[in-house]
């Protein structure tokens, strides 16, 4: 058996690798990507046993092996899913949903043989580890369903000689395979697949190909017509048809600069911006609030739409760049990377007055578009950047930390900026800087904890009583700037601890009193994921929450209904008190409005508590 240290850093490479799997795109892309989260969320545990002091012992070390051997086969079907035949998958969901279940199962087993009470892990880590078990138990009781449809529609459109092209159309968007590299690569997969195969599925293989000749067809003119008697192909040659997905939800225009706003729906950026500008403050496509309004570039989707525009001849329209900045001498399309380098050296070595105009300059350029972005921070600006943070002059240190905030829109310069150092330097401005530099801290540390990685670090620099502060004194946006970060990070279980014993329960609950604030959407949204810790149920249980609770289930917006309902629903497993202060309160008439017309969240939510109330009531009546 190998040596417990071995194992242990042979764990934390097999979640570094996994973690670097690209998106699935697959019809089994939510079993994929529910196993993959469950995995990611082991890693805190295998950092911590790596740098604990005390050695391992034997037993532990054969129940890490044993997880190792398990993550070892989830590692091996992540990756055969990714790289695989999405045909396959679609025809053999279940052959496909069984192996998830299984690896689920040889995970959950491995999980249950590891000591945790003598190991000595920190009490974040400890309940980390605990909830995902928990996921893993709740997992392997149950398989995850194929999509029923998809495979006779798939055999219907392989035996059908003369077949309806809106199946196509749908088939090719339900399997992803909507341009030609798409169809290349599953070429490919099914070549390596009949390579690698006995006889058992030579037959299957025949159908598959014959079924990606189809598509190809299909993709080909974006709309196949069906075979001719004699076997030859004919084409509708007509402009294609633009998927669905690929079109802006408000302009249903093709999008050129896809963005993604906070409840996860893309739009083309100039669109939503000129909503937001509009001075609205909810999604278009749900209606429901946007917790922020910060706009992240969807790289993944321009990336299909340029594929798809080249695949059928169309140009993508370019974005319109602004006008040259005289002062700089730089252009939002081209990035000049001349005045950039001279703005870096004002930086690095100028004085007092030289550097804040540099850092100003730098701030307005990383707002402005992408591509200025990318330009300076490869030309090295960050760590100057951050080296400002701790600047005395109160306006050099508000233009760099607000630079910083710009830059990170860019993914890739998310990890740039956490590699710098900044964490520790940004919350410091965070807890002493001007109003305006604690409200871009805030919201820089919102950008930067989208990485779940950087939610533990932050947490762990000591941000939360400093947003909890921002939360109570700042401006209408530094308050929501503050709310969002710590929603965000408080998705993270160690930081939800840090947050109730930094005493965020009561500044949420005069904000959820004060309608006039703006800020009860964000309010009851912090409580809703406080409320799954037990410290946070205890802490609000505590703050008399009740009667607000109830008047939101009756008053409130969806949302705000469906998270006082899950709020409601913690304290009252957790305390009969709650139970019988929620009837007090004419609870049963809202719960019952709530089961009829809420959503399905808030449904499921208000008759769970209403079956507690009638227990307590049956509990009373009997005998």
């Amino acid at each position: 058996m190998e040596e417990p240290n071995e194992v242990v850093e042979q764990l934390v490479q097999i979640v570094k690798e996994a973690s670097g799997f690209p998106e699935c795109r697959s019809t089994s892309k939510k079993m994929y990507h529910n196993l993959l989260r469950r995995v990611k969320l082991l890693n805190p545990l295998f950092e911590e046993l790596r740098d604990r002091e005390a050695p391992l012992g034997e037993e532990d070390a054969r129940a890490l092996n044993m997880l190792k051997v398990a993550l070892e086969s989830a590692k091996e079907l992540l990756q055969s899913v990714n790289e695989g035949s999405k045909l396959y998958q679609a025809l053999y969901g279940e052959i496909i949903a069984g192996k998830f279940l299984k690896v689920t199962e040889q995970i959950e087993k491995a999980l249950s043989e590891i000591p945790y009470d003598k190991l000595d892990l920190s009490e974040e880590v400890h309940e980390q580890i605990e909830l995902v078990h928990a996921q893993f138990r709740r997992a392997k009781e149950r398989m995850e369903s194929p999509d029923f449809q998809l495979k006779p529609d798939l055999i219907t459109a392989h035996k059908e000689k003369s077949f309806d092209p809106a199946v196509l159309r749908k088939l090719s968007e339900k399997l992803q395979l909507r341009t030609i590299n798409d169809i290349k690569k599953e070429a490919f997969a099914l070549h390596k697949m009949a390579d690698s195969t006995d006889g058992d599925l030579r037959e299957c293989l025949e159908e598959m190909k014959g079924l990606l000749k189809k598509l190809n067809g299909y993709v080909l003119t974006g709309d196949s017509e069906a075979e001719t008697s004699k076997g030859e192909k004919s084409f509708k040659h007509r402009s294609p048809v633009i998927p669905d997905d690929f079109r802006c939800p408000i302009s249903l225009e093709l999008m050129k600069d896809p963005v993604i706003v906070a409840t996860g729906q893309t739009y083309e950026r100039s669109c939503i911006q000129k909503w937001l500008d509009a001075g609205h403050k909810t999604c278009p496509k749900t209606q429901q609030t946007l917790l922020h309004t910060s706009l992240t570039p969807n790289y993944a989707l321009k990336s299909l739409i340029t594929q798809w525009c080249e695949s059928n001849g169309i140009k993508l329209p370019k974005k319109q760049g602004s006008c040259r900045n005289k002062k700089s001498g730089s252009c939002a399309s081209d990035c000049d990377q001349t005045a950039i380098n001279a703005l870096l050296q004002k930086l690095s070595i100028g004085n007092t007055e030289e550097q804040r105009a540099a850092a100003g300059e730098l701030r307005l350029l990383a707002k402005r578009n992408a591509d200025n972005r990318v330009c300076i921070a490869e030309a090295g600006a960050i760590p100057l950047l951050v080296n400002l943070l701790s600047s005395q002059d109160p306006r050099t240190q508000e233009h760099a930390v607000t630079a910083l905030l710009n830059l990170s829109i860019n993914e890739a310069n998310k990890g740039r900026i956490v590699n710098a150092g900044a964490i520790h330097d940004i919350v410091e401005v965070l807890k002493n800087g001007s109003m305006e530099a604690r409200e871009n801290a805030a919201a820089t540390l919102f950008s930067l904890s989208v990485v779940d990685e950087n939610k533990v670090a932050i947490g762990a620099a000591g941000a939360i009583p400093a947003l909890i502060g921002l939360l109570c004194e700042g401006s209408p946006r530094g308050k929501k700037d503050a709310a969002t970060a710590i929603f965000n990070l408080s998705i993270y279980q160690g930081n939800k601890v840090r947050a109730v014993r930094a005493g965020i329960v009561a500044p949420l609950m005069k904000l959820m009193m004060d309608a006039s604030g703006g800020m009860v959407d964000e309010a009851l949204a912090i409580l809703a994921i406080l409320a799954s810790h037990q410290e946070g149920k205890v802490a609000i249980g505590q703050a008399d929450p009740i009667p607000i609770l109830v008047e939101v289930m009756k008053t409130g917006s969806p949302r705000n209904r469906e998270n006082a309902a899950a709020v409601l629903w913690s304290l009252c497993t957790c305390d009969a008190q709650h139970i019988k202060n929620a009837k007090e309160h004419g609870a049963e008439e809202a719960l019952k409005e709530l089961t009829e017309n809420g959503t399905e969240r808030a449904k499921r939510k208000a008759g769970n508590i209403l079956e507690l109330i009638h227990r307590a009531v049956d509990a009373v009546e009997e005998p």
